[in-house]
This record gives C-alpha cells, sequence and structure tokens, in this order.
C-alpha cells in the first residue's frame, strides 16, 4: 500500500471511529425497533473504492428494517470483506471488534419471503438454516438464482460502485471467512479484525457504511 493511500485508510478509519456508537446499544433497545424507510440507499466506502446499495423494504421487511438499523449503529465500520469467492459471492459482516460480534451473532431475525431472485448484484443475509439470519451479508457477482430455493431472500442491490465490488481481493477464497454453516468461523469471530489481519491481510476493508440522504 502506498504512503498516500495509507494516509487516507487512517483517516477514513478515524472518521468511521467518530462516528460509531460504541458500544452497540443494547439489542433489545427501541433504537433496533425503528422502521426503515420503503426506498434507502447506503454508500460503502472500502479500500478499493465506494459503491451504493439500494434497499426496497417490500422485499424483505425483517431484513431490511435489521440492516438499516446495524448500517445506523455503525455495526459495519471498520470490518473485513472476510470471504471473497470468485464467480460466487462478496460476504462481510464480522465485526471488527469480537465483543460486538458475540454480543450479536446469535441474535437472529425471522426469515422473510424469497420476493426476489439472487442475481448479480444482490444482497441478502448468509444464514445456517431458517430464521438464523443475523449479520452476515453477501453480494452475489454472478447470477446465483439457485439460491433462491434455499431461502436467502435479497432485500437490495448495488446500484453504484459494482466493479468497486468485483475487484475486492479474492486471493484467499473461502479459506478466510468461508464455514458459516459448518461453524467454521469460530475463531474469526472471536479474534476479530486482528485476527483477520495477522493471518490474512490482503483482504480489503470496510471503512464505513452511511445511509445516503
Amino acid at each position: 500500500m502506498s504512503r498516500r493511500a495509507a494516509i487516507a485508510l487512517a483517516a477514513l478509519a478515524a472518521l468511521a471511529a467518530c462516528h460509531r456508537t460504541p458500544p452497540l446499544l443494547a439489542p433489545e433497545a427501541a433504537f433496533w425497533r425503528e422502521r426503515a424507510p420503503d426506498e434507502f440507499r447506503v454508500r460503502f466506502e472500502t479500500t478499493k473504492g465506494p459503491f451504493v446499495i439500494a434497499v426496497t423494504r417490500a422485499l424483505a421487511p425483517l431484513g431490511a428494517d435489521h440492516f438499516y438499523n446495524l448500517v445506523r449503529a455503525g455495526y459495519y465500520d471498520d470490518s473485513r470483506f472476510s470471504r471473497v469467492v470468485p464467480h460466487f459471492i462478496v460476504q462481510f459482516g464480522i465485526a471488527g471488534d469480537p465483543r460486538v460480534t458475540a454480543e450479536w451473532k446469535d441474535r437472529a431475525i425471522a426469515d422473510d419471503p424469497v420476493r426476489a431472485s439472487n442475481v448479480r448484484g444482490t444482497v441478502a443475509y448468509a444464514m445456517t438454516g431458517p430464521d438464523t439470519r443475523t449479520t452476515q451479508l453477501f453480494i452475489s457477482v454472478v447470477d446465483n438464482r439457485r439460491l433462491d430455493a434455499q431461502g436467502f431472500s435479497p432485500f437490495g442491490r448495488v446500484v453504484q460502485g459494482m466493479d468497486v465490488v468485483d475487484s475486492l481481493y479474492s486471493g484467499y477464497g473461502e479459506t478466510s471467512g468461508g464455514g458459516l454453516r459448518a461453524g467454521h468461523q469460530a475463531a474469526a469471530m472471536a479474534g476479530g479484525n486482528a485476527w483477520f489481519d495477522r493471518r490474512y491481510p490482503k483482504l480489503d476493508h470496510l471503512i464505513t457504511a452511511r445511509i445516503v440522504p
């Protein structure tokens, strides 16, 4: 990484820290019951540049509301794109701070019916089975409609910066952040950014996620 890029990354990380709500508000707080707008956009700043997700609440109301509130709380700030599998998906949502992950990894929301297909650019929750969606999301980088029958319910789509999503570092494939269903993410969840950065230093960073006014 160049010195200029390192300075820019440090500045953006500092900005993320200033806007975060540390630690996350208690899961039972009224904050988490806020209803998302019918349509909203979230801008992600990353080490490869920005991208924007447009959310349509009607596609998956429970998932959209949960995502909206996680973003408002700064949950995704300063984390890693932990599972980037070529010709499949980009996955993220393990918090940088393992204390935050410990608080949220088992607090699942109920499923939404599948009202849209998992085509290229769509965003849905990773899960281990029925009613197990928590914080991890994936972006399909190819047409993944075969996932529709498995209950993966998209709630939004990348509308700007799909080239950025495509460029996220994928050299580690499944090894860095795969295995949610098989229970292979324990070390990543327990170690957070420190674990990822020690073992998989080339992973791209999710610097901030902000709702676009």
